[in-house]
């Protein structure tokens, strides 16, 4: 009975996985770029190396989307600055240390691994090894017990005789 329960457990979360993964799917291909015309600058090289930068820095809104994806003011306002640094001469590193200087780590979608963002980059890790312990401690059959140790012992041998001797003569006399 356990064991039916454990097996119908695993099919539903498989199941729940399963339809979350297909309702999810035709999301999955489609960029959003929320870049507006007005800002789109006129020359090619300068608007691909704008979108470059733009597409590894995080809406500070959002928090999960880059500022090239969001169509938050804060992130019109950064994609706005990105491009006037790079019009002024900037190279994409210094956009980007110029960002990070302003706004911290957190303004990149891929912070540096550095002893402040240490955390950042364990902690899914240790959240993940922590998921697999718990499914497997979940999943795990329990221990049987052992033969021996389910055998009745001669009283109780003789008491269960007693009983179904009564519960026979019983339903005799019915």
């Amino acid at each position: 009975m356990y064991g039916l329960m454990r097996a119908g457990l695993r099919a539903a979360i498989r199941a729940a996985v399963a339809g979350v993964a297909l309702a999810a799917s035709p999301l999955a291909p489609l960029p959003a770029h929320a870049v507006q015309p007005d800002e789109i600058l006129s020359d090619p090289a300068l608007e691909a190396r704008a979108r470059t930068i733009s597409s590894g820095l995080r809406c500070l809104v959002c928090q999960n989307q880059s500022i090239d994806d969001s169509d938050a003011p804060l992130a019109r306002d950064l994609r706005v600055l990105v491009r006037e640094r790079l019009t002024a001469g900037d190279s994409d590193d210094q956009v980007r240390d110029y960002l990070v200087a302003r706004y911290g780590d957190f303004v990149l979608l891929k912070p540096p691994f550095n002893a402040r963002t240490f955390l950042l980059w364990v902690l899914p890790a240790l959240t993940l090894a922590l998921a697999v312990w718990s499914a497997r401690s979940l999943f795990r059959k329990p221990a049987t017990a052992s033969p021996t140790s389910n055998a009745l012992t001669g009283d109780e041998e003789a008491r269960l005789a007693e009983v179904l001797k009564r519960t026979d003569e019983g339903r005799a006399g019915d």
